[in-house]
């Protein structure tokens, strides 16, 4: 099976990320998947989002925790890309599922616990997916090994990921002691040795975020599971090279 390419965010380099515009462009571009990001409002509602703070993707200024879905609602999330997509909305979960589950994308949820520990948002997002009928399509990666765990407890049949910016000693016992099946490691992470040892596990690899081709050719030739890619269509158009050479 060839290397998945899955957008980042969206299709993060050319819509403002994390919004529908983002989405629909990764769609018509025929990306295999969606990577986005989770959060937890004050109200409890599972919402796209990559920061904490609605400071740099919106109008306004705050954190998601202390906002309601409602107040999000009326946040301009677009403008700061381009004029072009003012009024893009943030979007909860259960809106993107709805949409998502009529294609036929995969998906990647982050949720993002790593700064907040945001309890209770596994059995959410867990319950949103089970819900729209997802979880066969979805993969729930984190940066926080206790969010796995809770989420591996939660469902053992759910495919999940542990997301790693640099490499932590015992690394392969962690990812078996937190029920992680898949390493999701930042690029430059990416090495012969780590592939080997990947390999001999039968874990897959899915590399983040990798824009530029000579590093997309380098995940594509090192056989990684997935590409995770700002500009999905410039990583799909190496692969078609990539196999047809």
């Amino acid at each position: 099976m060839s290397t998945k390419i899955f957008a980042h965010r969206g299709a993060s380099n050319y819509a403002p990320e994390n919004t529908m515009a983002a989405f629909q462009m990764a769609e018509r571009m025929q990306a295999d998947g969606i990577e986005t990001d989770v959060q937890l409002t004050k109200d409890q509602v599972p919402v796209l989002i990559h920061d904490e703070s609605i400071n740099r993707t919106t109008n306004k200024r705050g954190l998601v925790r202390n906002l309601t879905y409602e107040q999000l609602q009326q946040l301009d999330a677009g403008s700061w890309f381009h004029r072009d997509y003012a009024g893009e909305s943030i979007i909860s979960l259960d809106y993107f599922l709805s949409w998502i589950k009529q294609t036929s994308l995969l998906l990647n949820v982050e949720l993002k616990t790593n700064k907040f520990p945001y309890p209770g948002i596994e059995e959410i997002v867990l319950q949103r997916l089970q819900e729209h009928h997802m979880t066969d399509r979805t993969t729930i990666s984190s940066f926080n090994p206790d969010s796995i765990r809770r989420t591996a407890v939660l469902d053992s049949a759910i495919d999940t990921g542990f997301l790693t910016s640099k490499r932590p000693k015992q690394l392969f016992s962690l990812m078996e002691e937190i029920g992680a099946k898949a390493m999701h490691p930042k690029f430059r992470l990416l090495n012969k040795k780590l592939l080997v040892e990947c390999q001999q596990r039968n874990i897959p690899i899915r590399v983040y975020t990798v824009n530029q081709p000579v590093y997309i050719l380098k995940a594509l030739e090192a056989a990684c599971d997935t590409i995770i890619s700002d500009v999905p269509d410039r990583a799909l158009d190496l692969r078609k090279s990539y196999i047809t050479s």
